[in-house]
Parts: C-alpha cells; sequence; structure tokens
C-alpha cells in the first residue's frame, strides 16, 4: 500500500536518510525550515519553522499513514553554565514543537497510522551535561506512552531512543579521528550510529510489519543503554 507520510525535518541527517527510503514506494512530505539536498528526492516539501510558524495542515493529502518528528538538538554543557532560558529552548524545539504539530494533524491520521518521534540515550542512562535534552526528551517519552494509550486502536506512537549518530549535529563532537574513536569506543559495537541505522528503524516502525507495536521506546545506541563491558 503507498502511504502518505509527513516528515517534520528532514533536510539532512537522519531525516533525509529516512525520506530517501520512503520515497521509493510512498508519498512523503517534508516541512523544514530549510531544502538543503531536497531537490534530489521526490518528495513534496513545505516550508516550516516548529519554533515559530504554525503548521497548515491544509497542504496535506486528506489522510495521513504515518508521521516522524525528527527536529533536535545536542547542547551539552554542565548544570551550572544552563541558564534556565536554555531549557526553555530544548524544550520549545524538541517537546512543544511535537505536541504544537501533532495537535494540528490528528484528524488527518487514517485508522492504523503511526507516529515515530525520537528520544535519545541519555534519558534512560544518566550522562553528565545532558540534564537539558535529556529533560526535553524524556518529556517526549512520556508524551508518547500518553498518547498511545489515548489513541489506541486507531494509531500506534513509539519512539526511537539512539545514541551518538555521525549527523551535521554531531559535527563538533566528532570532527576529527581522536574524536570519533574515543566516541566509537564508548558503545560496546565499537562505532557510532550512521544515519541509515535509525531509518532502517523508523521505517520499520511506519510499516505494517511492526502493527502490533505501540507505546514502545526503542534503544537504537550500539548496545551503550543495556550492556557494561567495562
Amino acid at each position: 500500500m503507498k502511504k502518505n507520510i509527513l516528515l517534520i525535518g528532514g533536510s539532512h541527517g537522519i531525516g533525509f536518510s529516512l525520506a530517501e527510503q520512503l520515497q521509493k514506494d510512498h508519498s512523503v512530505y517534508i516541512a523544514s525550515r530549510t531544502k538543503d539536498a531536497l531537490n534530489d528526492l521526490d518528495v513534496e516539501y513545505i516550508s516550516y519553522d516548529v519554533t515559530s510558524d504554525e503548521f497548515d495542515s491544509s497542504v496535506l493529502p486528506e489522510k495521513l499513514h504515518g508521521f516522524v518528528y525528527c527536529p533536535g538538538n545536542i547542547d551539552l554543557k554542565p548544570f551550572k553554565m544552563m541558564s534556565l532560558n536554555n531549557f526553555e529552548e530544548d524544550m520549545k524545539l524538541n517537546f512543544f514543537g511535537l505536541v504544537k504539530t501533532v495537535k494540528e494533524i490528528v484528524p488527518k491520521m487514517a485508522d492504523g497510522a503511526s507516529m515515530v518521534f525520537f528520544s535519545t540515550v541519555a534519558v534512560s542512562t544518566g550522562m553528565p551535561f545532558h540534564t537539558s535534552i535529556a529533560a526535553a526528551k524524556g518529556a517526549i517519552e512520556g508524551f508518547a506512552k500518553s498518547l498511545a494509550a489515548e489513541y489506541a486502536p486507531k494509531l500506534r506512537v513509539n519512539v526511537i531512543a539512539p545514541s551518538l549518530v555521525d549527523t551535521p549535529l554531531a559535527e563538533r563532537l566528532l570532527n576529527n579521528d581522536k574524536k570519533k574513536k574515543k566516541m566509537a569506543d564508548r558503545h560496546p559495537l565499537k562505532r557510532v550510529g550512521r544515519p541509515e541505522d535509525i531509518a532502517d528503524i523508523a521505517q520499520f516502525l511506519l510499516s505494517d510489519n511492526s502493527s502490533w507495536m505501540t507505546g514502545q521506546v526503542i534503544g537504537v545506541d550500539g548496545g551503550m543503554s543495556t550492556l557494561n563491558l567495562s
């Protein structure tokens, strides 16, 4: 079945990798601030800044079968250096942008549709310097489980919780070989994630192959959240 799938974000990184996969078999709509390399993909582009714009769902088809919220950030600082504004900005991008968009598109979601959100391994595994982003992503996990319960069986809602992925967002953490090796060695599988690692799981959650999964937080993190090899 050819599905109508909306990606918020998708012009780079994980979202772009997912759009590359989905465009082959589905109608993909991408709402993001920039087009970047989207001209090379068979997708419909919608200009949208989740932190300031209201989302106009009238530009979408009558029914959506899938929805993925990709925006995120990596703002790692000691807590003593974090201002209240830092926490507010992280919540605005990661959580309130998600809630705002979901409220707008829920009426368009078809029976059996799937929603996919993103968290981080730092929610389940306490990490220094992650107070703000872990708080924002933790809100997503709680929201997703409650939403999944409220809209079952009509909608499925699942969350992917990655560890560090080699995307433009993580560039300053992986911008030389020494940093890359250090970050890779922190993971039991001895490498950082690739965008396609996460996109593969997102595509599965959007597909009918995951039709008996909802309310789950799925760790895709090279074993970091569950394995201790020291």
